[in-house]
């Protein structure tokens, strides 16, 4: 006899790689014009694709804080190799870049599914808000554009999964592979749990909680750490970690300039208008949270002249939160079941 349960979990199985599938396909078809459209490293595009590009094919030769971003370019490096002479006038390099950042975002957008129907009780709902995620500008243009940005918003998410789900003892174990991907993650994982645990209305444990937290950053920093040593050869000690920097002359300039960018507007032009009228909806320790490390991301980015580059972390933070959001408007999804266990 079949036990019904079991065959449960394998139908759910079985849907589930089904989903990812479709979403690692759609991915894999908004980035496609790297491999023959246009090149990301032309000027014009984005330079930071051309010392990913080097670090896939090994041919960088000076370090910088992009080189210490391993993760992806490091996953693409053993397919390159593989694939190389064997895509035809795709570009070897960027069609591995492209497989592994589509299946970063598709899993992404798997893991939002999922919190957006634990949150909604509605599974539409919830498969909208990931396809709205997926089609937001920043998706196309920077996470399948031969950049490193779907690692760190994979992480975000999963961080933001876990929250969720209770699992407090995975934030150390994100918190490495987050490093890997891009050094921003652990100053903005660690913010966001913080305020998470800040406004969460359920107080027990609140003590071990913190000790996680702490823990998540200790590993991703000793990560950060561990990698600068490794990229540049020599220890490399926590006061002497290499950033992205810049003096904080005409602060208010660059934050105000990085609204004035046409990447913000196209990111946020629209998400954000349609995104906030449903948040009041949502957990508020995941609205509160992911506002308040958006702000951050907004600081940190004008005060290293990232003006460019702030929607990009931005989205990674919010745009999972206000993708949902926008669907539960467009949806008509006016009294989702929202999970006061989180």
């Amino acid at each position: 006899m079949i036990d019904p349960a079991s065959q449960a979990d394998k139908n759910r199985t079985g849907h589930l790689v089904l989903l990812l599938l479709l979403f690692f396909l759609i991915c894999f078809g908004l980035g496609y014009p790297t491999l023959k459209r246009y090149d990301p490293r032309a000027p014009g595009n984005n330079s930071d694709s051309a010392d990913y590009y080097a670090m896939v094919t090994g041919g960088i030769q000076q370090s910088n804080f992009r080189s210490y971003r391993v993760l992806v370019p490091y996953s693409a490096r053993p397919l390159y190799r593989l694939v190389e002479g064997h895509v035809g006038q795709w570009d070897p390099v960027f069609f591995s870049l492209l497989i592994i950042n589509s299946i970063f975002t598709a899993a992404a957008a798997l893991l939002l599914v999922s919190i957006g129907h634990r949150v909604t009780n509605d599974y539409g709902t919830s498969l909208l808000g990931a396809m709205i995620y997926l089609l937001n500008f920043a998706v196309a243009n920077f996470q399948l554009a031969g950049l490193v940005d779907s690692g760190e918003a994979f992480f975000m998410i999963a961080v933001t999964w876990t929250l969720m789900a209770r699992r407090w003892p995975l934030l150390p174990l994100l918190a490495i592979p987050g490093a890997m991907a891009k050094e921003t993650f652990v100053p903005f994982s660690v913010v966001f749990a913080v305020v998470w645990l800040i406004t969460n209305s359920r107080t027990e444990r609140a003590l071990t909680r913190a000790g996680w937290i702490v823990a998540m950053g200790v590993a991703g920093a000793a990560t950060i750490v561990a990698v600068q040593s490794s990229v540049t050869g020599h220890l490399v000690y926590p006061w002497q970690l290499e950033v992205a920097g810049a003096s904080l002359d005409d602060y208010l300039v660059r934050l105000v300039g990085c609204f004035r960018r046409h990447e913000f507007w196209h990111v946020f032009g629209w998400l954000l208008p349609l995104g906030v009228w449903r948040l009041r909806t949502l957990p508020r320790e995941w609205v509160i949270a992911s506002l308040t490390t958006a702000v951050a991301a907004l600081l940190l980015g004008a005060s290293i002249s990232a003006e460019g580059n702030v929607a990009r972390a931005m989205f990674d933070v919010a745009g999972p939160i206000l993708s949902l959001s926008v669907a539960m408007l467009i949806g008509r999804t006016s009294d989702p079941r929202v999970n006061a266990a989180v």
